[in-house]
């Protein structure tokens, strides 16, 4: 972890006494976190058990119904046949179910005498003072868990080939080297796992919260590397660690958010995990969380104690790879041809690139880290030099965009563009098919045929066959002109083509090797199609609260820019039969990538549950019992109005606010949920956001965490604004305690450090 300078301040003996503590303190953070014991009272060892039983003792072809409070109370552990029915096995659970609530039900009216045999043995394994209302409780609290000791030894196996780099990753952020063990719980070591909901790759993150920390997009998604998720894991980890200061908050907060750990610790006034535990009862914090601790910890357990739960193991041998930067934009085949390698080991080695760049539809980006197995390619700078100019390209191929219109449909619109709705909904990260607005611009699959100039070209060196394009329905020697910078009789020239208006589709035209810069101007007739930028600011003081974009702060590398072109399409428009037109103020919701068939059936997860939400965020956008919420950096008077449906001037009154007081960041402020519900505007509120969040985050990693003195004189604002370029929304985060505007001298500020997407870590 990286930390900055520190000055002594000169004051009087007191205060550099405390200027000398903080300094000290500064200079233990500057070393890394102290990788302390995690937290183990006595209290959760029962939790643990269970947990290591369903990680042992029975493999996925059974499991067990227990108390889904009090883990230790088995009632009973099935096994089935292996050509077993998945309905068989259902309506053998559901049989079981009835049974032991049935025997509950018996015991909860009182019957202690003349018990049957399964009487006693499930009043047996509770305590013997069990109360009749405890036993009626614990018969609504019946819960099947699926075993897990096949996928337990499966992972430890494929676990062979990363674990020493993991090793590695978590001694660098200074995070307990026990946390090796997380992606056990996770995805059982699993790099190609999917969740439902979206979460991606062994160390299952969600999109919002991977992109504070990789590079997840249409063209590249770190989230499927094994090497590039690890980093993230241990950033987050090491973040989580740094808001909350307790492992067990740290780790459970993996899964339940910052946020939502914060809460506990206020709602239970304890940073006990064993408390938080038993009495936490967050509408949120569901089975899932409560035991994501407990399930790590014993898996902690079986790895480190792997052949005495299943014998000897041949783990997978440790990955032996070389990485370097891909200098331009090249195709997957030059890349395979230059190291003389197959398409399927660069894929198999670089999961991050996604299907776009396999099929050739994009380029394998500049910058990109391509990892490829050192025992298989020698001399691989040489090689990757040796790319001749002809085959290295200045830009990303474009973006081909539909925008909405009034009345059209997903399925329509995969119709008219004969391509898949799946295909269409996780390209554009849409939670839903049924939800689009018109004048929303969708990406499409494929490419429109532009393809921008390569180095040869750009250099004046000679190009071979010269470049090409192949006209698509609705393009026109004029369009393809202004496309690619020519003029249209040089065009026409090129091509021996009298007359302008006789071309065809899927005619093929030397356009030579011309750029195809696709000017915003021509995304329609007359009116541009913004493209989803890419790049942006951190936000200054009283700035809009809504996402901002534009460049990056000066003496960084811009991030990469992509062009985009309106996409012509082959067939015209109709509305698909069966399907709705979708209404057009229906607002635009993010979605989770494409579900592997795979585990579409089956959880990757243990615990099926996905990583909440803005995971690394703090913030509180939770509504409060007694109506109130706490106001965060980025939302206005007019937000909160907008999100209820009501007047502005409604919540000035409420709140005896006079008309332009602002609202000030960490106050309380009660609301009317007269027209929306708490849960509803809870819903508006994270959705925005997340949104203005991964806008930023789509350009910036966090990469590590500065730890600056304050000294007399400093403001935090222009601390945050010119000396460690950061926007405040995000100062405030990583200091969730901090009031920004009572910062005094040897105050330790946390400033997180910022790097462009696609710039290379030093060193």
């Amino acid at each position: 972890m990286k930390s900055v300078r520190t000055v002594s301040p000169g004051t009087p003996h007191a205060t550099r006494f405390m200027g000398l503590l903080a300094g000290c303190a500064l200079a233990c953070l500057a070393c890394g976190l102290v990788a302390q014991e995690l937290p183990r009272p006595p209290e959760i060892e029962p939790d643990i058990r269970f947990w290591t039983r369903v990680y042992t003792e029975v493999d996925t072809d059974g499991g067990f119904i227990h108390d889904d409070r009090y883990l230790d109370v088995v009632y009973r552990t099935m096994r089935f046949d292996e050509d077993a029915s998945q309905r068989s096995r259902q309506n053998e659970v559901n049989a079981a179910f009835e049974s032991i609530r049935g025997t509950l039900g018996t015991l909860a009216g009182g019957k202690r005498d003349n018990l049957t045999a399964e009487e006693r043995r499930i009043l047996s394994l509770w305590p013997e003072d069990v109360s009749n209302r405890t036993l009626a409780s614990a018969a609504d609290r019946l819960r099947w868990q699926r075993g897990q000791s096949d996928r337990f030894r499966a992972g430890l196996v494929r676990a062979g080939r990363w674990k020493p780099y993991i090793h590695e990753v978590l001694r660098e952020e200074g995070v307990p080297i026990e946390l090796v063990a997380l992606p056990h719980v996770e995805s059982s070591f699993n790099p190609t796992a999917y969740s439902r909901a979206g979460a991606a790759g062994m160390w299952q993150f969600t999109r919002s919260t991977g992109l504070r920390y990789m590079r997840i997009d249409h063209i590249v998604d770190d989230r499927r590397d094994p090497f590039f998720s690890t980093v993230a894991a241990a950033r987050l980890l090491r973040d989580n660690y740094e808001v909350l200061q307790n492992w067990a908050l740290a780790i459970t907060a993996y899964n339940h958010g910052q946020a939502g750990m914060r809460n506990a610790v206020r709602s239970t006034g304890t940073d006990r995990i064993e408390v938080i535990l038993r009495e936490y009862d967050g509408r949120l914090f569901g089975f899932a969380s409560r035991n994501f601790y407990v399930a790590f910890l014993a898996a902690v357990d079986v790895d480190a104690n792997a052949e005495e739960y299943f014998g000897p193991l041949d783990p997978d041998p440790e990955a032996d790879t070389l990485v370097m930067n891909v200098p331009d934009f090249v195709t997957v085949s030059t890349l395979a041809d230059a190291f003389d390698v197959s398409h399927d080991l660069l894929r198999n080695w670089n999961p991050a690139l996604t299907s776009a760049v396999w099929s050739e539809d994009k380029f394998v980006p500049s910058g990109f880290r391509l990892r490829v197995p050192a025992q298989v390619v020698s001399n691989a700078a040489e090689r990757m030099a040796g790319i001749p100019a002809t085959l290295r390209y200045t830009a990303q191929r474009p973006d081909v965009l539909h925008r909405v219109q009034r009345g059209e449909t997903i399925s329509g619109i995969a119709t008219r563009y004969r391509v898949s709705q799946n295909a269409l909904v996780a390209l554009n990260n849409l939670r839903s098919r049924n939800f689009i607005r018109e004048g929303q611009v969708l990406r499409l699959p494929g490419s429109n045929g532009a393809r921008p100039i390569t180095l040869a070209q750009r250099d004046g060196l000679p190009s071979g066959d010269g470049d090409t394009y192949i006209v698509r329905a609705g393009d026109s020697i004029d369009r393809i002109a202004r496309m690619f910078g020519v003029g249209a009789q040089d065009l026409l020239a090129r091509n021996a083509i009298a007359d302008a208006d006789r071309i065809y589709i899927g005619q093929e035209l030397i356009v030579g090797g011309v750029a195809a810069v696709v000017e915003e101007g021509l995304a329609t007739d007359d009116e541009p199609i913004p493209a989803a930028s890419t790049s942006a600011t951190p936000p200054e003081v009283g700035a809009s609260p809504s996402a901002t974009t534009g460049q990056p702060p000066s003496g960084e590398p811009e991030a990469q820019q992509e062009r985009v072109v309106l996409a012509e399409a082959p067939v015209e428009p109709e509305t698909a039969a069966g399907s709705e037109s979708v209404p057009q103020a229906v607002a635009v919701a993010r979605a989770p990538a494409m579900v592997d068939p795979e585990s579409a059936d089956d959880p990757v997860n243990v615990l099926a549950s996905d990583q909440a939400e803005l995971a690394a965020d703090p913030s509180d956008y939770l509504v409060r019992a007694d109506g109130t919420i706490e106001v965060q950096a980025q939302e206005t008077l007019g937000h909160y109005a907008d999100w209820l449906e009501i007047r502005t001037q409604r919540l000035r009154d409420i709140n005896g606010m006079p008309f332009r007081e602002p609202v000030v960041i960490g106050r309380r402020l009660s609301l009317d949920f007269s027209v929306v519900s708490p849960d509803e505007f809870e819903v508006r509120r994270v959705a925005y956001q997340r949104d203005a969040q991964e806008a930023f985050f789509q350009a910036y990693d966090v990469t590590g965490v500065r730890h600056h003195l304050v000294q007399p004189g400093e403001s935090l604002w222009e601390l945050a604004l010119q000396d460690f370029r950061v926007p405040v929304w995000l100062v405030r985060q990583y200091n969730p305690d901090l009031d920004l505007d009572r910062v005094s001298p040897d105050m330790v500020v946390n400033f997180p450090v910022l790097r462009p997407k696609g710039a290379i870590d030093a060193g």
